[in-house]
C-alpha cells in the first residue's frame, strides 16, 4: 500500500516551526487531509460530498461516505475557507488541527478564483515571517486552495489568524470561483489582513506574496536602514529576532508603515457578511449556502 503520510509525499514542512519555508508546499490537486495523511480526491460533477476518494483498502467511495467512516461531518455541513498563505499547506494545517483532534479530516481543493491576488501582509507574524494577505485584482484569475472546515476546525484556524486577520464572506457572484470539476462555488470565506498589504518598495503596486520568504525578507532589508538595524543583516537573523520578541515584531510592523509601504485593503466584505470583531466570531456556513452551485 502506498505511504500517504505527509512526510512520504513531501508535505512535512511546517512554517510555524521553520519560518523561512513559509508558506509551505500547497496542494496542487484535490485531496483529503486526515490524521497526517493525504488522500487523492477525484473531481466529479455535482457537490463535493459526491466526489470519489480511495480508502486504505483501495476501494473508491464518495467523500461523504469516507468522512462518515471517520466520524467527521459531511462536506455540506462544513465552511469553505480560501487560503492565500500557509493554510494551503497540508503540513501547516496538520500542525494547527492535530492538536485539536488527531483524527481530523479536511477536504482541500485548488479553486480558480477571479478578483483576488496574493500580496504580503504589512505586519510581522509571531513566528517571525511576513505572511501573505489577499488584495483585490478585478481581472486576475488565481488558483487558491479552499479547505472545507467543520465548526471546531474553523474555530481553531480562526484563533491562529486573529487579531491580524479578519474573516469575510466572498460571494461567488462578485468573485467567481470555479472548481476542478467545472462547477462554480456560490461563495467562501477569506482571511483579509487588518494591517493592509505591503507596497513594492520600488513602486506603487502591492508587493507579491506567497513566494520565497528568504527572498522577500532580503528585499525588505535592502530597502530600509531601519529594518536592517532592527532585524538584519539577513533573513535568518530576521526570523530569529522577530520570533523571540513581540516588541521587535511590532517595531518592524511600525517600520513598514513609517516607510510608507502599508497599503490599506479595500473591496472585501462590502455586503458580504463581513465579520470578525464580535465576541462570537464570524458566522458559520449555515448563514450562507456557500456550497450552492451556480449553473
Amino acid at each position: 500500500m502506498t505511504d500517504r503520510s505527509l512526510a512520504a509525499l513531501g508535505f512535512a514542512d511546517v512554517p510555524a516551526r521553520q519560518p523561512l519555508c513559509y508558506p509551505g508546499r500547497p496542494v496542487t490537486s484535490p485531496a483529503l487531509l486526515t490524521g497526517g495523511e493525504l488522500w487523492p480526491l477525484e473531481p466529479a460533477e455535482g457537490r463535493l460530498g459526491s466526489w470519489p476518494v480511495p480508502g486504505p483498502d483501495g476501494h473508491r467511495v464518495p467523500l461523504d461516505t469516507a468522512l462518515a467512516r471517520l466520524g467527521a461531518p459531511a462536506a455540506g455541513a462544513r465552511t469553505p475557507v480560501v487560503a492565500v498563505g500557509s493554510n494551503a499547506s497540508p503540513g501547516q494545517l496538520h500542525h494547527k488541527l492535530s492538536r485539536l483532534d488527531d483524527r481530523y479530516a479536511v477536504p482541500m481543493v485548488p479553486v480558480d478564483i477571479t478578483g483576488i491576488a496574493v500580496g504580503a501582509s504589512a505586519h510581522i507574524g509571531r513566528h517571525g515571517y511576513v505572511a501573505s494577505a489577499p488584495f483585490t485584482a478585478p481581472r486576475q484569475r488565481t488558483a487558491l486552495v479552499v479547505s472545507w472546515l467543520d465548526a471546531g476546525q474553523l474555530a481553531a484556524v480562526d484563533a491562529t489568524e486573529y487579531p491580524n486577520y479578519r474573516r469575510v464572506l466572498l460571494p461567488g457572484a462578485d468573485f467567481p470561483m470555479v472548481l476542478p470539476s467545472g462547477e462554480r462555488l456560490g461563495g467562501a470565506y477569506l482571511y483579509t489582513g487588518v494591517r493592509g498589504v505591503l507596497r513594492d518598495p520600488d513602486g506603487t503596486a502591492p508587493l507579491p506574496g506567497g513566494g520565497d520568504q528568504s527572498a522577500l525578507l532580503t528585499r525588505l532589508l535592502a530597502a530600509s536602514d531601519r529594518l536592517r538595524a532592527l532585524l538584519g543583516p539577513d533573513p535568518r537573523s530576521w526570523v530569529r529576532r522577530a520570533s523571540a520578541d513581540p516588541a521587535v515584531r511590532e517595531a518592524g510592523t511600525r517600520a513598514f508603515r513609517d516607510e510608507g509601504w502599508a497599503l490599506p485593503q479595500a473591496g472585501f466584505g462590502d455586503g458580504a457578511g463581513e465579520a470578525g470583531d464580535g465576541a462570537e466570531g464570524p458566522p458559520g456556513a449555515c448563514d450562507y449556502d456557500a456550497l450552492s452551485f451556480l449553473r
